[in-house]
Order: structure tokens, then C-alpha cells, then sequence
């Protein structure tokens, strides 16, 4: 199940909300994550673990409450804490590089450098599935032959 929710985060929501997650951290942590606190409460039982609480399949509805309650804090804590964080390290650094950086690829415009010695910059490609967060055309190294 949570290979499933996780898969769906990073192919389906992170396209529709098109949001740069590249390593799609927020997909498998912060969904799949989420879904394993809530699933204790669904799941959980005292046969495995005597000093904790049954979950919903095991009579106990409140433990579900309580798993869904700790993930909605956890994301109030978390979104909170980031904003806060992202705006004092604004104030001091640029949190964006520049579309045209981006698009040449940091390792080059920040150090001078591809940071694949056997890539070269290459061509616009077409994939007939989602690479990145609401592209049709993504900008990919290109291999180059011997």
C-alpha cells in the first residue's frame, strides 16, 4: 500500500501541482511517511505489541484520531518551521538561481564544470512519461559517443 500512495506522489501529484522536487522527497517521505503514521492507527494491535493500543481493525477507532491528529501537528510544526527557517536564510542568500542557471545546470553555471565528464550539454528530449514536474520537453545531457 505504501509503495502505491508513494508512487502515485511522485507521478501523478507531483505533475498536477507541479511543484521541483527532483530527488522526490516530498513524495516518498512526506506522503509515504504520513500514510505510515496514520496506518498505525488503522493497523496496530496489542498481540504485536502488548504495551501499545489496537487500531480501527482491532476495535480501537480512537488510536486512529489520535495517529491523524500527531500527522496534522507534524505538518503545522513542519510548514511553520520551514517558512521561518527559508525566510531568515532569504535574508542573507538567494533561495533561486536564475532560469538561464538552471537550465545550464548548476555544476557548470555555479562551478564551471560539467560535473559528468562523459555528458555534454544536448538536446531538448520527449518522454512519454513525466521526468519533471509539469515538463512536455525537458532539457537533458545527452551522451556522447565515442
Amino acid at each position: 500500500m505504501a509503495s502505491l500512495i508513494c508512487y502515485y506522489a511522485v507521478c501523478v501529484v507531483k505533475t498536477r501541482f507541479a511543484y521541483d522536487d527532483s530527488l522526490d522527497v516530498f513524495g516518498v517521505h512526506g506522503l509515504g511517511g504520513t500514510w505510515g503514521v496514520i496506518s498505525v492507527g488503522l493497523f496496530a494491535s496489542k498481540a504485536v505489541n502488548p504495551a501499545g493500543a489496537n487500531g480501527l481493525f482491532y476495535g480501537n477507532a480512537a488510536q486512529l484520531g489520535i495517529q491523524c491528529l500527531g500527522a496534522l501537528t507534524t505538518l503545522v510544526f513542519v510548514a511553520a518551521a520551514s517558512f521561518v527557517i527559508l525566510k531568515v536564510v532569504g535574508i542573507f542568500v538567494k533561495l533561486r538561481v536564475s532560469d538561464q542557471d538552471e537550465d545550464t545546470g548548476l555544476d557548470f553555471s555555479l562551478h564551471g564544470e560539467n560535473g559528468y565528464a562523459d555528458l555534454a550539454i544536448g538536446e531538448t528530449v520527449t518522454y512519454g512519461f513525466p521526468l519533471s514536474a509539469g515538463a512536455e520537453n525537458v532539457s537533458l545531457l545527452k551522451e556522447v559517443s565515442d
